[in-house]
């Protein structure tokens, strides 16, 4: 074997595949080493081998554990334990277990003294070996499965780490193939998952298709990392006008709050952290290229941008646009009345109830859309809320008051029976 050539080839394919130079070389040595031990080595035997990957020169080492006489199990102590069925050695286990002596695998610490003064017990002494260049037909097989192995298992690594890094954010990707319940897309190094379960309602996906997905999770699979893709997560939303508007992503602009319908309907809360800058004009952008821009990558879904208040009747009010409101009432228990003129209701109220539902999402109360003529019931209502109010007082005094009573009837029958002894 030529390991210059051979490693110089290895290391293109790694460039390739984005595995680290040093992975690679220590893969290489690993198979050496397997190639060694299979052509020259013995049973048992721990070899090593480091590989210079300028000159494809290696050397080649015998690993041996440095031990005591304290730590080897005696002929006696191995014939016990094979008779109990307990392991001569179990890896598992907490308790200091002592070793079943092997010269191959192990050395005495005065034998390895010898070799080096400043070794200690349980360090592992390399031992020079015999150096080979020439290997035979089934130790090279060894070696070459070694490394396709290795080099398969590093590039799984390194992908698994790469998406694992990028879990939060939104990726590029063209659609591979679709089944029923999931669509693949070529996302660079391996491919994505987009589950349908993921998948925005209706929305027409063809092969070749260029799509932005937001990465959900990576997990490690048997076959390789399987990264989960998203379409409907509402970060999503937040991620593209990262992209679009530079003041979200300078973070001078800030997303407080989104509520989505995915391929329906999204609103979204913004609020500026500098003095001077249009929150809403920074998301729309001039002439509504910004919006515009997100609202065509997400197949026509309908963005509102309405200005996040500290106040909850300003935010309520905002959130339920494009109605016009005309006075938000809070209420006990996170609950909100807004009311709306007559010909307004229909529109704060939204088709279906979306408008409402999305701002009730939105800003966390539970929001009552009632038009100005009901203004009279929410007054009653108020009232009605105060009578149990009033009742439950008057209950718990009336409580308190026969307990008293029980006390004293008690305490004055307590002295007439003294009296009467």
């Amino acid at each position: 074997m030529d390991l210059k050539i051979l490693t110089s080839a290895i290391m293109e394919i790694a460039e390739e595949r984005g595995i680290p130079q040093e992975r690679v070389i220590k893969i290489i040595a690993e198979a050496i080493a397997s190639a060694y031990k299979k052509e020259y080595g013995k049973k048992r035997q721990k070899i090593i081998a480091k590989l210079n990957s300028k000159t494809g020169d290696v050397k080649f080492w015998q690993v041996k554990q440095v031990v005591s006489q304290d730590m080897i199990l005696s002929e006696q102590e191995i014939e016990d334990l094979k008779e109990k069925g307990k392991p001569v050695f179990d890896e598992n286990s907490t308790e200091e277990i002592k070793i079943h002596f092997n010269p191959e695998r192990h050395i005495m610490i005065e034998e390895a003294k010898e070799i080096d003064s400043k070794i200690k017990l349980n360090d592992e002494l390399e031992i020079p070996l015999e150096q080979r260049e020439n290997f035979g037909r089934i130790a090279t097989q060894t070696a070459k499965q070694v490394i396709l192995q290795k080099i398969k298992e590093a590039e799984r690594e390194e992908v698994l780490k790469e998406y694992k890094s990028k879990e939060g954010e939104i990726i590029s990707g063209i659609i591979q193939r679709i089944e029923p319940e999931s669509i693949y897309l070529d996302i660079g190094k391996t491919s994505g998952v987009l589950p349908k379960t993921e998948q925005i309602p209706k929305e027409f996906y063809r092969p070749g298709q260029r799509l932005k997905a937001y990465i959900l999770k990576v997990e490690e699979s048997a076959k390789g990392p399987v990264i989960y893709l998203s379409r409907i997560y509402p970060k999503l939303i937040s991620k593209l006008f990262e992209l679009e508007a530079p003041e979200v992503s300078a973070k001078q602009v800030v997303i407080k709050s989104i509520a989505r319908e995915p391929g329906s309907r999204t609103k979204m809360a913004v609020t500026a952290t500098e003095d001077g800058i249009d929150p809403i004009g920074s998301m729309v952008g001039q002439r509504g290229t910004r919006i515009l821009a997100v609202i065509n990558e997400l197949g026509g879904e309908k963005i509102d941008i309405i200005e996040w208040s500290e106040k909850p009747e300003q935010y309520i009010t905002n959130s339920l646009s494009p109605a016009k409101i005309a006075e938000v009432k809070i209420m006990p228990k996170s609950k909100a009345i807004a009311l709306v003129p007559d010909d307004q209701l229909s529109l704060a109220i939204g088709k279906n109830g979306q408008n409402v539902r999305l701002a009730a999402k939105l800003t966390g109360w539970k929001i009552d859309v009632r038009s100005l003529s009901q203004a009279d019931e929410i007054e009653e209502e108020k009232k009605a809320e105060k009578k149990p109010k009033a009742k439950k007082k008057a209950v718990k005094k009336a409580v308190k008051k026969e307990k008293v009573k029980k006390t004293k009837t008690t305490k004055t029958t307590k002295k007439t029976k003294k009296t009467e002894k």
